[in-house]
């Protein structure tokens, strides 16, 4: 069965409300488990297998007594109190535990709640899994969004996700969840990259862009948060998709560059976007293979819609 995560839309409206729940947004890679008797399945955003990736996870979900259940989560690493997605694609350098942080449930006890309000798959969900770790329960608070999106700030967490305590689950983006961010980051993708210099290796800096319509538009450049591993497997995965052309709609003046097919995507955080729709301070985080390139455009805030929906429990 593949199903498609309820997704936020990014806003910059702030806002407190009882009919709304509010969760501190983490940065790691979405993940639906499915459970049927002992068998696990963890599948990413894009419906690839995690098994292999993460397999403490599979195999704590396997020694959960919950069975006939379909989870929602995010896999996180930390760096100190923070959970960072850097540290999660560096975790192959070095040993760093991983948590599944689940906060809804689809399927429990083998019937499909994806129709309940949210509150009611909240209750559910608490019920269903014994939340050792690194299994974990994702908390929330009611009604106090502006407060709690201040405390994230302060804190230095990615910023806080929203949430209609009474909707249903549904496949796809969504306004019943909103996007209420600290800082800037988004995915791109790597149209090209430009020559090392000094004692850089492999490659200087990332061509990034994202798709308006069928055409990639340029987003910048950005040549810092790398690691020499991370250089190294940029180089192997970027070299078999070299090319004669440039694969963005706009003009790139940047010399010394190699352009590659825009297949892979980045994580990239930044200070804002500029007038002329580029990046302002970018920093790579890591790759992701969770998102097809496809799929990437540019995130806009877009006004929240509050109007009551759906029944109370």
């Amino acid at each position: 069965m593949t199903i498609e995560p309820m997704k936020a839309v990014l806003t910059d409206e702030r806002f407190s409300d009882p009919d709304w729940i509010f969760e501190r947004k983490l940065d790691g890679i979405r993940c639906l488990a499915f459970k049927a008797d002992k068998r696990v399945s963890l599948r990413s955003r894009n419906d690839l297998s995690l098994n292999g990736r993460f397999p403490e996870i599979a195999a704590a979900l396997e020694e959960d007594p919950a069975t006939g259940v379909v989870l929602d989560g995010e896999i996180v690493a930390f760096d100190g109190a923070q959970t960072s997605f850097a540290r999660l694609q560096q975790r192959g350098e070095r040993p760093t535990p991983v948590f599944f942080y689940v906060f809804d449930i689809l399927r429990a006890a083998g019937e499909d709640v994806t129709g309940e309000p949210l509150r009611a798959r909240k209750a559910l969900l608490r019920r269903a899994l014994g939340f050792a770790d690194p299994i974990r329960l994702t908390a929330h608070r009611n009604g106090d969004g502006e407060a709690f999106f201040a405390e994230a700030c302060r804190k230095g967490w990615e910023g806080v996700i929203a949430k209609r305590a009474y909707a249903p689950y549904t496949q796809g983006r969504s306004r019943d969840w909103l996007k209420f961010k600290c800082s800037a980051e988004q995915e791109l993708v790597i149209g090209g990259y430009t020559a090392p210099r000094g004692s850089r290796t492999e490659l200087g800096a990332l061509l990034l862009g994202y798709y308006a319509g069928a055409a990639l538009r340029y987003a910048g450049k950005v040549g810092t948060g790398f690691t020499r591993a991370t250089l190294r497997e940029l180089a192997g995965k970027l070299g078999p998709l070299r090319r004669e052309t440039s694969p963005f709609a706009d003009e790139v003046r940047e010399r010394n560059t190699t352009w590659v097919e825009p297949q892979l995507v980045a994580q990239v955080g930044f200070g804002e976007w500029t007038r002329d729709r580029r990046l302002r301070h970018p920093r790579f985080l890591g790759l992701r293979d969770d998102k097809r390139a496809s799929e990437v455009v540019r995130e806009r805030n877009e006004p929240a819609d509050r109007r009551s929906r759906g029944r109370r429990v």
